[in-house]
C-alpha cells in the first residue's frame, strides 16, 4: 500500500474573480513545483462556464501534504479566500493523524481504499 495522499477539491470562483483567480493559479502552481518536489501531481480544471474549478493534488506521503499546507497558509491564503468558495473536498490514500486534522478544518471527506491497484 502507499503513502501517497491525494484529493480532489471542488471551487466555485466567485463572480467577478475569474482574472483574480487565474493569477493566483499560476502563482500557486509555480510555487509548488519550485518548491514542493515531493508534489506528485497538482493539476486545475476549469468548467466551461469558467464558474467552477476542480483541483487533483497527489502527494507522495503526509509530510509532503503538511509542507504544501504551510506553503498554502503563509503565501496564499488570503488570496485563495478572496477569488473561491470551497465548495467538496474528497482525500484518498493514507494521510497521518495530523493531515486528516488540517483538512476536517476544511470540511474534506476522507474515502478508505477497498480495491483496486496503481501502477
Amino acid at each position: 500500500m502507499s503513502d501517497n495522499v491525494f484529493w480532489v477539491i471542488e471551487l466555485t470562483i466567485k463572480l467577478g474573480e475569474l482574472d483574480n483567480f487565474k493569477a493566483l493559479m499560476k502563482d500557486m502552481m509555480e510555487a509548488t513545483q519550485a518548491n514542493e518536489p515531493n508534489t506528485i501531481n497538482y493539476e486545475w480544471f476549469i468548467s466551461e462556464d469558467n464558474k467552477s474549478c476542480h483541483v487533483y493534488e497527489r502527494y507522495e506521503d503526509s509530510a509532503a501534504v503538511m509542507t504544501h499546507l504551510g506553503n498554502v497558509r503563509e503565501k496564499f491564503s488570503e488570496r485563495f479566500m478572496a477569488t473561491v468558495a470551497p465548495a467538496r473536498m474528497m482525500v484518498y490514500g493514507n494521510p497521518s493523524d495530523e493531515v486528516k486534522e488540517a483538512l476536517s478544518r476544511r470540511g474534506a471527506v476522507f474515502l478508505t481504499s477497498i480495491g483496486g491497484f496503481a501502477r
